[in-house]
């Protein structure tokens, strides 16, 4: 009761749950467009193929209409490049003429479009990236997947009390990175433990070996592991290549790295790993398993964060549209979307109405073989932080 409580009094006028669909608006109203802009190509072509997916399981589950106004989504590939991003926003709002911006995989592709949004007054959707400063470079920004602090502060929380002392930190070199150094380390200092070395590897076509090797040389009790999704495989190969799985040195990480759209391609050598992330395609909810069933249906491969973040982003967007009765209009939608309270496969979310970013659970997770789940690889759940805000937005 105290945390619902606490999630209105941070919701102000919240929606709660999906509100109708159907109302009518005019049987001759312009379509609603959704201009989705991906990484369908490219080293972060998982997170377009799995945000596309849920976002046309959204449709297909919740119908192609809201208040009496046609839906057409729009999804074009920017292949992660800030330049194409940028020139497909810009074409979506004048050609195009869409009604909600919505993707953008990786931070620079939501810096880039940011001052569209804000020019246009187009609401813009960040189903991905999570660098915590994003939905302060727009006011029409407003957020659906999570925030690096978020899922940082949590694992760090995790690690100072389970014996773990001395850490080295390894993350990709870019804005989310730097967030999950920075407050991972601040967290677990906070907690007692000490940093012994900080190691960041680029972001483009990264060789992990020689900085894998600084990490067996420099003998922590454990390694802090942030990387964008896609590319978590590659580390965790050439993370059991070297040895480290039996080192001794012990891997804690944000879920990314043990992504679910590649834990059984990873394998074995994920076995064991400690994570914290706002989902896990085995979170236990009844919600959750009819979101993963109909999914893998449609898809034929499993959702991840992306996934779900994607299928709620649409959830938010529709229950805007329902909220303005069909009328729509970039100030309107965005009042409607601030504030509103749903229940998500993740467990439910808020989008805090003075922030315009998302508060939800974190859950600390392993990575187990479940023999249940057809003996597959998950991140199965074993601990929660609720209604987590992005720390480094309280004050």
């Amino acid at each position: 009761m105290e945390r619902r409580q606490a999630l209105h009094a941070l919701a102000g006028s919240a929606v709660v749950a999906a509100l109708p669909f159907g109302r009518a608006h005019g049987a001759d109203a312009a379509p609603f467009k959704i201009g989705f802009i991906l990484p369908m190509t490219g080293q972060s072509a998982s997170t377009g193929k799995q945000i596309e997916a849920a976002a046309k399981l959204w449709m297909a589950q919740n119908g192609s209409s809201v208040a009496g106004r046609k839906i057409e989504m729009i999804i074009k590939d920017d292949a992660g490049v800030a330049d194409t991003t940028r020139r497909i926003a810009q074409e979506y709002v004048v050609n195009d003429k869409v009604d909600v911006l919505a993707g953008f995989g990786l931070t620079p592709l939501a810096f880039a479009t940011a001052p569209i949004a804000t020019q246009s007054k187009t609401p813009m959707v960040v189903t991905a990236a999570a660098t915590s400063a994003i939905t302060e470079q727009s006011p029409y920004i407003v957020r659906t997947s999570f925030t690096l602090p978020q899922v940082s502060v949590s694992i760090a929380e995790w690690a100072g009390k389970h014996g773990i002392k001395n850490v080295v930190t390894f993350v990709a070199d870019y804005g989310p990175g730097i967030d999950a150094e920075k407050f991972f380390k601040s967290q677990f200092l906070l907690n007692g433990g000490k940093v012994t070395g900080e190691i960041r590897s680029p972001l483009r076509s990264p060789d992990f070996a020689p900085f894998l090797q600084k990490v067996a040389d420099l003998k922590p009790d454990a390694v802090f592991v942030f990387l964008p999704s896609g590319q978590g495989a590659a580390f965790m190969k050439q993370f059991g290549e070297r040895g480290l799985d039996k080192s001794g040195i012990k891997l804690i990480a944000t879920g990314d790295v043990v992504d679910d759209d590649q834990l059984n391609d990873i394998g074995d050598v994920a076995l064991g790993v400690v994570n914290s992330h706002h989902y896990s395609a085995a979170h236990p909810s009844a919600m959750n398993k009819k979101f993963v069933a109909a999914f893998e249906a449609a898809s034929k491969f499993r959702p991840n964060f992306m996934a779900v973040a994607g299928y709620d982003g649409m959830h938010l967007i529709y229950n805007a549209l329902a909220t303005t009765k069909g009328a729509g209009g970039g100030d309107a939608l965005l009042a409607a979307m601030k504030g509103q309270i749903f229940e998500s496969p993740r467990g439910q979310i808020l989008i805090d109405a003075q922030t315009r970013d998302i508060v939800q659970d974190v859950y600390i997770r392993k990575v187990e073989r479940v023999a249940a789940m057809g003996n597959q690889l998950y991140n199965v759940e074993f601990d929660v932080q609720k209604a987590v805000k992005d720390p480094a937005k309280v004050k």
